[in-house]
């Protein structure tokens, strides 16, 4: 009899911790997917899912307020989900918010992003449609990856032949690297050129500042204007120098002297002429 007591007393215990551990698991199970307390519903339209299930978290600002609820296709390029979210957060869900798909990690589960919206529009209202966001593929990243490594691979390339060509080529670069001599002479031809551009500064120095006469022509304007009114004096009296000799050779008194120089210089033209020609006619021809 006392077997059979202890027997019920231990049955009776494991019935009701089993009971205990259901309802506590029905409770934390109905409290993840909003069983309980009050919610609301939203939904958005996708092209694609991205591997989205139903069950899936719905986090707002960073945190869980929801679930997926259900996700029906309705053509091959819509996809309806219905989002079941808790009440508290209502308020907070403006008109204009934007729902994405992204993943809890790397690897992860996928879970539905609301973003919050403008303040300056209306909190939804339930069963309200959100804007959706084209969800990243990770297929596209991959893409890109391959993309990028390739073009590291073009440039890898490239940069291996501009240094073999520098180290083994004939050009002005490599000759600045490699060739000791050709160093040497372009840096004595840049000091020569720094001296000379020294020289420059100090000679447009004393341009600017100095009492040479070339230094006043470029600056005293007093000193200009008398340099250019005694060059048309000169001009002025070599025109009046020849004028009188013009006039000289008209003159009855001087007529005859200037006929004998003329004859004199067009029998010297004669007697040039006759020797270049005899000296050609001697020569003999080759």
């Amino acid at each position: 009899m006392e077997k059979e007591s202890g027997f019920t007393w231990k049955l009776g215990m494991f019935v009701t911790i089993g009971i205990v551990l259901f309802v506590v698991t029905i409770y934390l199970i109905g409290k993840q997917k909003n069983l309980f307390g009050s919610t609301f519903h939203l939904k958005s339209h996708f092209k694609t899912v991205s591997g989205l299930k139903v069950g899936n978290n719905v986090r707002f600002s960073g945190i869980n307020v929801g679930t997926v609820d259900a996700i029906e296709l309705i053509t091959d390029t819509l996809v309806v989900v219905d989002l079941v979210l808790e009440k508290e957060v209502q308020p907070f869900i403006k008109t204009n918010a934007q729902v994405s798909i992204s993943s809890d990690g790397l690897m992860g589960d996928k879970v539905l992003m609301i973003s919050p919206g403008t303040p300056n529009h209306k909190s939804v209202k339930d069963n309200d449609i959100l804007v959706s966001k084209k969800a990243i593929e990770m297929e596209d990243i991959m893409i890109s990856m391959k993309k990028s490594l390739d073009n590291v691979g073009l440039i890898s390339d490239d940069l291996a032949q501009f240094s073999h060509k520098v180290n083994n080529g004939n050009g002005a670069l490599s000759k600045m690297i490699s060739d000791e001599e050709f160093s040497s002479s372009l840096k004595n031809t840049l000091t020569n050129l720094q001296t000379s551009s020294n020289e420059f500064a100090k000679f447009t120095t004393k341009m600017n500042n100095g009492k040479g006469a070339l230094s006043k022509m470029m600056n005293d304007e007093k000193f200009g204007r008398n340099l250019d009114s005694t060059m048309s004096n000169i001009q002025a009296g070599t025109k009046g120098l020849s004028e009188t000799v013009e006039a000289a050779k008209s003159s009855f008194l001087l007529k005859g002297y200037f006929n004998k120089k003329e004859k004199a210089a067009n029998l010297k033209r004669k007697k040039d002429s006759t020797s270049r020609v005899n000296k050609s006619q001697i020569l003999p021809k080759q």
